[in-house]
């Protein structure tokens, strides 16, 4: 790991204190920029997320993605915990927290609506970031890409049937534009991007792919970064607003992470899966896609609804949370491989 990456954290505590600061000070640059959506997504952070992504997709061979069908075990794990586990934790952890522990600390008429960006935010597995937490942890690359491509499928038939049940409605008004241009953008042009740049850098030899990526390497993290003030400059406003409503809804969000990472990384070394699929297995399996949560909030609920602020919320403590686990799965990979049960003969 470079001088950079080991300081990333700081890095990102700065870059979210900046956005915050500027949005809060400027707010009219950070109104204009977020007004450049097309179905509600943001085209500056989506392209700041290809800059993010696009390098480590670079580094994959798509002719060998057959083998991540070794990994089903991680596979399954992660499906488990994405659709079976992390949406309900997050409704009872909503549930416990927002309408009973911190109810007299929060505005009554937002109850509902706080529980039910919390329910949007869980519903719906990352797309786009979790590429930058599985190259920070080594993960397979192609277990990482083949993961995501599956968990984007079964969003766009289980997302709104998931979501309307847990928020107890017959019906709900899912923006599937918005779902299906964000898979577009975050998925499938990066993709192919990424795999034309590739067969025209190994047309000039395997040391032209070598050179390029050693260039790029940085850039994904300084993407990370810009979209990072980007993100917090947008909301800088309501955040400083309302600091103790953040913080409050910041504690289910919070828990739900490390309950779910925990899990996966556990059943994953309980069912011998190596080190480097149980890594982006629980990242996976922890993270949430924040764009479409806040999107889905503002089409239900309003802009300025409680429901919206908690999907924003997500977006807080995304990053740093996610960098913290991002460290335990690295640290503890000592005691992951010694405990680990060898797999059995596929």
């Amino acid at each position: 790991m470079s001088r950079f990456e080991r300081y990333l954290t700081l890095w990102v505590a700065l870059c979210i204190g900046a956005g915050v600061t500027l949005g809060h000070v400027f707010p009219a640059p950070f109104h204009a920029i977020a007004g450049l959506e097309v179905a509600r997504v943001n085209l500056p952070v989506a392209g700041l997320i290809w800059l993010m992504i696009v390098p480590m997709l670079l580094k994959i061979d798509f002719a060998a993605l057959g083998q991540v069908r070794e990994q089903w075990r991680g596979v399954g794990v992660t499906l488990l915990i994405n659709w079976a586990v992390k949406p309900f934790s997050m409704a009872a952890l909503g549930w416990l927290f927002i309408s009973h522990l911190f109810r007299p600390y929060l505005p009554s008429e937002q109850i509902e609506s706080y529980i039910a960006g919390l329910i949007l935010l869980a519903a719906a597995p990352c797309t786009a970031m979790v590429f930058v937490w599985s190259n920070l942890c080594k993960g397979e690359p192609h277990f990482t890409l083949s993961q995501v491509a599956l968990n984007d499928l079964i969003m766009v038939v289980a997302f709104a049937p998931l979501v309307g049940m847990l928020l107890g409605l017959s019906a709900i008004s899912v923006p599937w534009e918005t779902l299906l241009i964000s898979v577009g953008l975050y998925i499938v042009v990066p993709v192919i991007i990424a795999q034309l740049w590739r067969r025209a850098l190994l047309a000039r030899g395997a040391s032209a792919l070598a050179v390029t990526l050693s260039r790029l390497g940085p850039l994904s993290l300084v993407a990370l970064l810009a979209t990072l003030v980007l993100l917090f400059g947008f909301q800088g406003e309501q955040i400083i607003a309302q600091p103790l409503v953040i913080g409050l809804l910041a504690v289910p969000i919070t828990i739900q992470v490390y309950l779910n990472s925990g899990l996966a990384y556990w059943l994953n070394r309980r069912f011998g899966v190596p080190h480097c699929v149980a890594g982006p297995s629980a990242l996976i399996g922890a993270s949430n896609f924040f764009e479409l949560a806040v999107a889905a909030a503002i089409s239900l609920f309003g802009f300025d609804s409680g429901a919206a602020l908690a999907t924003v919320v997500g977006v807080l403590i995304e990053v740093p949370v996610m960098l913290s686990v991002v460290k335990i799965v690295n640290a503890s990979k000592g005691w992951y491989e010694a405990g680990a049960r060898p797999s059995s003969p596929q």
